[in-house]
């Protein structure tokens, strides 16, 4: 038993109820690995679980993703040593702490070209873009789609790679710098959403056949117009609720608006097993070594200052991807 310090907090709220404290780790289990981490990944979804938008067992740690070395293994444990460089995602929370203990099959092996603040920043973004892209809708370069928050940590991963498929690429944000760091990584149109009707412009830009699939990780404020924005037969599929949740829908609109269909994946149903994670996980990093992905590390803060980067985030103040450093 050894003690560390973590995020922690005991009741659902705003960032104020995160709380820099002490706790006690015991070694690790059988299959799990003891992770000392040199950086966390802060996603949207941890608002959901802070806010209770996502209940959770409380009191609860917070954080899903990290990377660091590894400074135990457990007795069970066949391919990881101690010493190897890590990233990790994992459903259960955890990852705003010093030093975590984490099933094996959550890991995935850092290559010697991914700095762990690149994984850390990247692989909750990179396989939820990756499964969008390649599972959820075969994108290619005979489709169009809208992409909202577009300079958001998964938006401008999702740009990037559609543009690098060949599709015709739309996008949403919030700011004129947001709109020149969309257009730099593949937007073919971004749309200020704060000045323009998004729904009428992409009808507008697309001539009213509308895109093939619209990916929105905003959920209250956009799905009833993204649903406008699709040609028939097209695909809304919804994975983030920035806004708050989508609105419940008669389910016949969607045949009104041209035999629609609605999805709402999450990426752990796509990452099930160790292989299937370590296979995406591959695939994200051959598709930013090869095509030289902008990762962007948009902002970091000291652990123990996670209630500050939950209230910028939510804030929308910051953009690409939030680190914080133990």
């Amino acid at each position: 038993m050894k003690t560390t310090r973590a995020i922690q907090f005991s009741r659902p709220g705003g960032p104020v109820v995160l709380d820099w404290t002490e706790i006690e780790l015991k070694d690790p289990a059988p299959h799990e690995v003891q992770i000392s981490h040199t950086a966390i990944g802060l996603n949207y979804i941890d608002t959901y679980h802070r806010s209770g938008a996502y209940p959770v067992t409380l009191p609860s740690g917070i954080g899903l993703e990290a990377a660091g070395h590894i400074r135990q293994v457990g007795s069970h444990v066949k391919g990881f040593q101690i010493g190897d460089r890590v990233a990790y995602l994992s459903p259960a929370l955890g990852a705003y702490s010093e030093i975590a203990n984490i099933p094996e099959g959550a890991l995935v092996p850092l290559p010697d070209d991914v700095p762990d603040s690149d994984a850390a920043a990247i692989l909750l973004k990179g396989l939820t873009a990756h499964f969008l892209i390649h599972e959820t809708f075969s994108l290619d370069a005979t489709h169009t789609v809208l992409i909202h928050a577009a300079a958001g940590g998964v938006g401008q991963l999702l740009c990037q790679w559609a543009k690098h498929l060949g599709a015709q690429v739309f996008g949403t944000v919030g700011s004129p710098e947001k709109a020149r760091i969309a257009k730099a990584l593949g937007c073919d149109h971004v749309i200020l959403y704060n000045e323009k009707e998004f729904d009428n412009e992409i009808k507008r830009l697309t001539a009213n056949h509308g895109v093939d699939v619209v990916y929105d990780s905003i959920g209250a404020t956009t799905f009833m117009k993204s649903l406008d924005c699709l040609k028939t037969r097209g695909l809304m599929v919804s994975f983030g609720n920035a806004s708050g949740p989508p609105p419940k829908f008669d389910i016949g609109l969607l045949a009104a608006k041209g035999s629609l269909f609605v999805t709402r994946p999450t990426v752990f149903s796509y990452i099930s097993t160790p292989q299937s994670l370590r296979e995406s996980a591959a695939n994200l990093f051959n598709f930013i070594r090869e095509e030289d992905v902008s990762i962007d590390i948009g902002q970091t803060y000291a652990l123990k200052d996670a209630a500050q980067a939950h209230e910028d985030l939510e804030a929308r103040k910051t953009t690409g991807s939030t680190l914080l450093i133990p």
